[in-house]
């Protein structure tokens, strides 16, 4: 049978096994009217007072987005956001790019992100977690470093945060609080927030807000220096708004996270030989690096011994930041790259994605479809496949013709679990 994959912006048709398990969200209707849907949540938010009312007109506000590699609809979210405080002089602004590690976004990115309109009459800021100039101590984690923030984001007066909540593979959902830690810190603080003990901790996965000590410091952290308003969304397979939470931030995150564990969570009764999973297509499938979320959702239902085939376009590369790619040349095998990462001495930048990495490759074979060359996946340790049909023939010649497959057509947008004390209630 056919199934479609999310891959790039276009998708792709794969032919599957017709005894193939789909696993799939709940694909939630777009609200009807998402502008006024945002307007009045602005206007009656979650435990907090209406925005406008929270904020004068003399006030500076920074208002934090997600970058590039998440499908947040700032250029949605910041207009109205702009529009609902229309009392405030537009110079008063700060539009702050929350890119963690990532690379700094182009002004032609911006406008794709945020429209023209606010390009041009909003100043807008990359977080830059290297320059401790653009940085300032907020105090010290109780994780054992030092908490560095975007110095614009702690100096204004009001502080707003954006994002869209999806389920996460260490910091159990995204959105809330990560849109400050680690969106707008600093390097330091987010050695630490991704070093090889908290990213192995087995509490710190999908779904999970528990004792996660990933979501801990986040929210830690955020106390620190908190963001007076949070304005999240939720997205259904078309990056479609689908709900919004807005107010104070952690009584509307846990909401929004139950909205969210509700409709993606899904349970499997036992593992499977092989897994097919996107990486929820563009903008999450951009390079290798992020492709790691959906290797990651394939391995909680994948048997030991199985096999992960994951699409993800990788337009980008491996990619262009940090060490990514050059951490897996410091050993032979994903075993000894997890006894290089785990030493406590070993502090390297993006450590954390290849640790999560090669976990999930020595529990299973990693296949790769993307516009990669067969270099770059094996100098990670992957598997290359130009041909997702043709691979799944060769493996039933492992597992034989009973083999059993799973496919996730939205990669990690869709978590399936096969244990119950694998979840933890919010």
């Amino acid at each position: 049978m056919k199934t479609e994959l999310l891959y790039g912006k276009k998708g792709i048709s794969v032919e599957v096994p017709d005894h193939s398990f789909i696993i799939e969200p709940k694909n939630l209707p777009k609200l009807p009217n998402h502008e006024e849907a945002i307007r009045q949540a602005l206007r009656n938010p979650i435990g907090a007072p209406p925005l406008k009312e929270s904020v004068k007109s003399t006030d500076t506000v920074a208002i934090v987005i997600s970058d590039i590699t998440r499908p947040t609809p700032n250029h949605i979210l910041v207009p109205l956001l702009i529009e609902e405080l229309n009392h405030v002089p537009l110079e008063n602004f700060v539009i702050i790019n929350g890119t963690g590690t990532h690379r700094d976004q182009t002004r032609e990115e911006f406008v794709q992100m945020l429209g023209e309109w606010v390009v041009e009459n909003i100043r807008i800021v990359n977080n830059q977690c290297h320059n401790k100039e653009s940085l300032v101590n907020v105090g010290k984690s109780r994780f054992g470093c030092d908490v560095y923030l975007n110095k614009e984001y702690v100096e204004a007066d009001f502080r707003i945060v954006t994002g869209f909540i999806e389920p996460h593979f260490f910091a159990g959902f995204s959105g809330g609080p990560k849109g400050i830690m680690p969106g707008v810190a600093g390097l330091e603080t987010i050695m630490t927030f991704h070093n090889a003990r908290m990213i192995g901790d087995p509490l710190a996965t999908w779904g999970n807000m528990i004792n996660n000590p990933v979501q801990d410091m986040t929210r830690e952290i955020n106390g620190m220096c908190k963001p007076d308003f949070m304005l999240n969304v939720t997205l259904n397979r078309e990056k479609e708004i689908t709900a919004i939470f807005a107010g104070e931030l952690y009584a509307a995150h846990d909401k929004g996270c139950a909205f969210v564990k509700e409709h993606t969570m899904i349970h499997c009764d036992e593992r499977f030989d092989v897994v097919i999973a996107s990486n929820s297509g563009y903008p999450l499938d951009q390079n290798l690096y992020q492709a790691v979320k959906g290797m990651s959702a394939s391995h909680k239902i994948v048997k030991e011994g199985g096999a992960i085939i994951i699409a993800s376009e990788c337009s980008d590369g491996l990619p262009d930041h940090g060490n990514y790619s050059k951490i897996f040349e410091m050993a032979n095998t994903p075993q000894e790259l997890l006894d290089i990462i785990n030493n406590p001495e070993f502090k390297m930048f993006d450590q954390w994605q290849v640790q999560k990495q090669a976990v999930i490759q020595v529990w299973a074979d990693v296949y790769v479809y993307s516009k990669l060359t067969n270099e770059q996946v094996e100098g990670a340790m992957l598997k290359p496949t130009h041909n997702i049909e043709q691979t799944i023939e060769e493996l039933k010649g492992k597992y034989g013709k009973d083999m059993t497959v799973a496919v996730l057509p939205l990669g990690p947008l869709s978590i399936p679990y096969v244990e119950e004390s694998e979840l933890v209630e919010l």
